[in-house]
């Protein structure tokens, strides 16, 4: 409909009150609500179908109902049969065309890519921006405040293991073992034929609490020893082969733990799979590697010699024999 806006000012009506009391003769308008049975039924209120059935129809409908002189449609505006669409969406005060699709097959990342690379191959007019939301919008808000807990968990796990160490360098050498447990993440779920999904990321955040015990183990060990006096190659020698056997039989614990999970059946088994692998194949890489990418750093990154740790070591034994002594002295100060 295209409005004559000095028409329909000569006779006291605006464009919006016109377009208004056409939707209300064609469309309708709630009146009132019937009760029946418990639920609320609306009385529709509108024009007879024989006013509305046509184009033509449409022209003849009075605009203005309650005037004394009658207007029709016609008269005030031209009522041309086109085509466009049955309703306009806006978001944030531009107008929107809705797309909607659901996936036959493949994952959800899968399919935004393909749409994309559509996209991409033949580009849209210069006003049109495209825009996928949804599930990927969604997706795309889970994935950020997983990457935010994933990056607060390695953040936690340093501190606590600075706190402990007493050191800066030693919790860096250890979080070596977190990439080499992605690897192993990545490459388990190539081979399994999983998407990166939210679940996933939920296995990360797990291994990076799980997998930094070996390495915590086997530089606690190398340093015990660098304190008790021997040397840092002969130290990091004897730490990997005495800790050998406890690393791999509690990252053996913890693959069987989780292999249930990978392997079973039931409802929700694919939601499940996808983290018990990417734990299962995070924790086996890094701990092949454990054994020999975390020596070599310790090597390379600690400059310290074999003097400080033994100094250190004999200052921590020195003060454990003086608690040890006053200890001695409470208990035989006190009375029988």
């Amino acid at each position: 409909m295209l409005f004559d806006a000095e028409r329909a000012a000569a006779i006291g009506l605006t464009t919006r009150q016109i377009a208004d009391q056409v939707v209300r003769q064609v469309r309708g308008e709630v009146a009132t609500r019937y009760s029946f049975r418990n639920r609320k039924i609306d009385v529709l209120v509108r024009a007879e179908e024989t006013a509305r059935a046509s184009v033509d129809d449409i022209r003849q409908l009075i605009v203005n109902p309650q005037s004394e002189r009658p207007v029709r449609l016609s008269a005030v505006a031209e009522v041309l049969l086109t085509r466009g669409p049955s309703e306009i969406h806006r978001a944030d005060q531009e107008r929107v065309a809705v797309v909607s699709a659901n996936l036959r097959y493949g994952d959800l990342g899968s399919a935004v890519a393909e749409v994309q690379s559509m996209l991409a191959e033949k580009p849209l007019a210069a006003e049109v921006r495209p825009t996928i939301g949804g599930q990927n919008e969604e997706l795309q808000a889970s994935v950020n405040s997983l990457m935010f807990a994933l990056t607060l968990a390695i953040f936690l796990v340093y501190l606590v293991m600075a706190s402990q160490f007493e050191s800066l360098l030693h919790p860096f050498v250890i979080m070596f073992t977190i990439p080499l447990a992605m690897v192993g993440a990545v490459l388990a779920l190539k081979l399994s034929g999983n998407a990166l999904s939210i679940v996933v990321f939920i296995g990360l955040i797990l291994l990076a609490g799980i997998v930094v015990k070996n390495a915590i183990v086997l530089i606690d060990r190398v340093n015990q020893l660098r304190e008790e006096g021997v040397a840092k190659r002969e130290a990091i020698y004897q730490g990997a082969r005495s800790r050998l056997r406890p690393i791999v039989m509690t990252t053996l614990t913890t693959l069987f733990g989780f292999l249930p999970l990978a392997i079973g059946g039931g409802d929700g088994a694919e939601v499940r799979a996808p983290m018990a692998i990417t734990v299962i194949g995070g924790l086996l890489v890094s701990t092949l590697l454990t054994l020999l990418v975390i020596p070599v750093v310790y090597d390379l990154l600690d400059r310290k010699g074999d003097a400080y740790y033994a100094q250190r070591g004999k200052r921590q034994r020195e003060a454990e024999r003086l608690v040890a002594l006053a200890e001695v002295h409470v208990h035989e100060g006190a009375p029988s």
